[in-house]
């Protein structure tokens, strides 16, 4: 647990001094395969960059629950590598199993990577959940790695 805050905190460091443009693809869709504990497990992603650092993602789970979520996200460079990233996100899910509804708030850190020389966007994170309806129960368990295709670079400057 000490390496992981310690690895968040080194990341969050380096993004406070990494000014550069974050991606270089504007829109990404691909599948996001996950553990199957949250609402929000196995998915179909779509992420859409507002600018070089604000994104908005879109899912669509088939785990053991159908479920629709999404997340406000901020990149930001790892140590300048371009298309080297890492993230964290805030926003919400709604899901139903078996006559009930899961409803609730949800975050994300993660990495995300883009190949220089192929239209292929990789990311694992973690994306834990608040159960608020049917019982107030958090998630912990929901980690994933997501494989999209990108469209479109990026045409805005870097800072």
């Amino acid at each position: 647990m000490r390496a992981l805050a310690f690895c968040l905190a080194l990341l969050a460091i380096s993004g406070c001094y990494n000014r550069l443009s974050a991606q270089d693809y504007k829109v990404a869709v691909g599948l996001r395969f996950s553990t199957a504990d949250p609402t929000i497990s196995n998915s179909v992603s779509v992420k859409y960059f507002m600018d070089e650092t604000n994104a908005l993602e879109g899912l669509v789970s088939w785990g053991t629950r159908f479920g629709l979520g999404g997340l406000y996200e901020r990149h930001q460079l790892i140590g300048g590598i371009p298309a080297f990233t890492w993230f964290w996100g805030v926003g919400g899910y709604l899901g139903w199993q078996d006559k009930n509804t899961y409803l609730g708030p949800m975050g994300a850190v993660g990495l995300d990577y883009k190949f220089a020389n192929a239209p292929i966007n990789l990311s694992i994170d973690w994306k834990p959940e608040l159960d608020i309806l049917p019982n107030i129960n958090f998630v912990p368990e929901a980690f994933g790695v997501t494989v999209r295709y990108t469209f479109a670079p990026s045409k805005v400057p870097a800072k």
